[in-house]
């Protein structure tokens, strides 16, 4: 089938009212209940009889989008359903939570100085107003923007390199040289490094080095040499310091939301390996993307989550990456209401970290 399923007005009417309920209910939903929904006097919007709701959901169902449970005569939307949905609120311009929800974000975020701390307190907030998992991670080191570079001397051979981006977060990574640099040299390299490549980001500097130090090799002299040497160790690699973290809160809204014991094991065995939702979000939230990503069905990057949604957006202070906020629930998750939380969390950090004028 294809991705954009071809339906009437009046089907998408259904599958929509369908659709909601169940998110409101969690029950599989019986044409009574859409009759009541459609029928009944001047609320009868589309003058839908009985009969005629049993036969849209019939077709409905040949086309993918509904689930008849074995012990229930109703209906219950597929993932396929559920994308289709989504599908309505794509292109359209992100509305601003309530207002009692915007004062909650931001009373919950005040206080907040870098981005390790805006990112673990952004896990806590989503799972608070979510019934999902609420889940932050911290940005690979590619992404940062070079505030300032230290080195410090440890022994003979042995540096400390100390990278501070623009948000605050500080990258260390402790490098063992082939050969001894002498502090003045270590001095040198960096104010070298902090003149020229002030606001620049790791990935940038590190290309720019290289085309550079190529260039000068004629005239090898000793900063060219130290800066190289050091660079050349790991100083700006994006393995160096803090691998990517990640911060999960909201355990306790999926095992809430999942009565069958077994499957709620498995989705938790899921959930315990962390690389596995490191690896699901670096897939999903493209860094570069300027918008929210919603995606239903989550079984090609984890299995055990096929029944769950991923609603994800990248948090950025200028051009610089700080991490992906995100939630992921149950399918039959607030969709709007989550997709408008998530992405005003995403533009906060821009005012929180912005210096005042």
């Amino acid at each position: 089938m294809g991705s954009e399923p071809r339906i009437s007005p009046r089907e998408r009417a259904v599958l929509t009212a369908i659709i909601e309920t169940y998110i409101a209910t969690g029950e599989p939903v019986a044409s009574q209940a859409l009759a009541r929904h459609f029928g009944g006097g001047s609320g009868n919007r589309e003058g839908m009889s009985p009969a005629t709701i049993r036969n849209v959901m019939a077709a409905l169902g040949d086309e993918g989008l509904l689930d008849q449970p074995h012990t229930s005569a109703g209906r219950i939307p597929t993932a396929r359903a559920f994308r289709f949905y989504v599908e309505q609120f794509s292109g359209l311009p992100f509305a601003l939570p309530a207002p009692e929800r915007m004062e909650q974000i931001e009373e919950s975020f005040a206080g907040i100085g870098t981005s390790q701390q805006y990112l673990e307190r952004t896990s806590h907030v989503l799972a608070l107003i979510s019934s999902g998992l609420g889940v932050a991670l911290t940005s690979a080191q590619e992404f940062h923007t070079l505030e300032h570079i230290h080195f410090s001397r440890l022994s003979p051979g042995r540096v400390l390199a100390v990278v501070i981006t623009k948000a605050g977060t500080v990258l260390d990574r402790v490098l063992t040289l082939d050969r001894d640099l002498a502090l003045s040299e270590l001095e040198t390299a960096a104010r070298f490094l902090n003149e020229n490549y002030h606001g620049w980001s790791i990935e940038r500097i590190r290309v720019e080095l290289a085309r550079r130090l190529e260039a000068e090799r004629s005239e090898y002299g000793r900063l060219t040499q130290s800066v190289e040497e050091l660079v050349r160790k790991g100083a700006l690699d994006a393995d160096s310091g803090a691998a990517q973290t990640i911060f999960i809160e909201g355990v306790a809204n999926l095992l809430a939301s999942e009565p069958d014991r077994e499957r709620m094991r498995i989705m938790l065995q899921a959930l315990e390996a962390k690389e596995r939702l490191i690896e699901l979000l670096n897939a999903y939230v493209d860094a570069r993307q300027r918008t929210v990503r919603v995606v239903v069905g989550l079984e090609e990057a984890i299995p055990e989550l096929k029944d769950f949604v991923l609603i994800g957006a990248t948090a950025r202070l200028g051009a610089e990456n700080l991490g992906t906020v995100a939630v992921i629930g149950p399918t039959r998750i607030q969709y709007q209401e989550t997709i408008n939380a998530v992405s005003y969390i995403a533009q906060l950090s821009g005012r929180i970290f912005q210096p005042p004028q």
